[in-house]
């Protein structure tokens, strides 16, 4: 069981390292697969590893049902697919699965499901991950358990009701051991969000609702390792978000800033390009 830590110190350069491996082995998914959502899984990389390498979360890759560990959802499930390669440096499942997402007899698909060893739930339609994660919450608090759940959220995924029913849920039944990680990329599948529903201020609506919040940089390694350490310890009597901010397409230029890059494909010329230059 892997435990969790704050050094922040010790733990930044390797954390970086692990950011630009992830990132490079996201873009060599993409070219085998390109259907998956690669703008969005690229977004949330430095998330992951904060969680998973920066010792955050308690797991377990020999035992991921283990009831002593952290529950982590991903209602973005359609853009984690740069959670793969942490969980198979992790040890979920054998190495050579990455070579084959996508592909006839697979146990990894261009859209991930909780077939796969490491994901917890199933989230195609979004805006329910955050529902699962309160039902959750709230039956380890009824065992009494110490373990916290963890939920990764696009931005998005705001503009759904059932998720503010599950804001409201949590803020209701004092779900302390609830983090709710906000990937604020600002980018949804049709445009800026700003332009299809503005949720602006997060901060605030989740104040309104009980909620303590925090915000970080997303991509800041050591400002976010720090922020969800102390979002994860910090003992208060409310359910707690964390509200990171990122870029879509983080890493690939012709990706950040383009409104449609959750639904853009790179070319392989263009992902081979991309590889030399990060391993350059």
């Amino acid at each position: 069981m892997e435990e969790n830590s704050s050094n922040n110190t010790l733990l930044t350069p390797t954390l970086q390292e692990k950011c630009n491996w992830v990132r490079t082995e996201t873009l060599k998914i993409h070219k085998i697969a390109p259907g998956i959502r690669v703008a969005s899984a690229l977004s949330c990389v430095e998330i992951l590893v904060a969680l998973y390498y920066g010792k955050i979360l308690r797991f377990n890759p020999h035992n991921p049902s283990d009831e002593d560990r952290d529950r982590f959802i991903i209602s973005k499930a359609h853009g984690s697919v740069s959670f793969y390669p942490i969980l198979a440096d992790l040890g979920y499942f054998p190495f050579d699965q990455l070579g084959k997402v996508g592909k006839v007899g697979s146990i990894l698909g261009d859209i991930p499901d909780n077939s796969i060893p490491g994901y917890e739930t199933i989230n195609g339609s979004l805006g329910h991950g955050l529902g699962v994660a309160c039902g959750i919450a709230l039956g380890l608090k009824a065992k009494q358990s110490s373990r916290s759940v963890f939920v990764l959220l696009g931005d998005g995924e705001l503009f759904e009701g059932s998720v503010w029913e599950s804001i409201m849920f949590a803020s209701q039944h004092n779900l302390d051991n609830l983090v709710l990680i906000i990937d604020n990329n600002r980018i949804c599948m049709l445009d800026y969000c700003t332009k299809i529903i503005n949720i602006e201020p997060i901060e605030e609506k989740f104040a309104a609702f009980g909620w303590k919040h925090f915000t970080a940089d997303g991509h800041d390694i050591e400002e976010l390792h720090s922020v969800l350490s102390a979002a994860k310890e910090q003992a208060c009597s409310s359910p707690k978000v964390v509200i990171a901010n990122t870029v879509k397409g983080k890493g690939v230029p012709k990706l950040e800033g383009d409104s449609l890059c959750h639904i853009r494909a790179l070319k392989p010329e263009e992902i081979d390009a991309l590889l030399r230059e990060m391993q350059s």
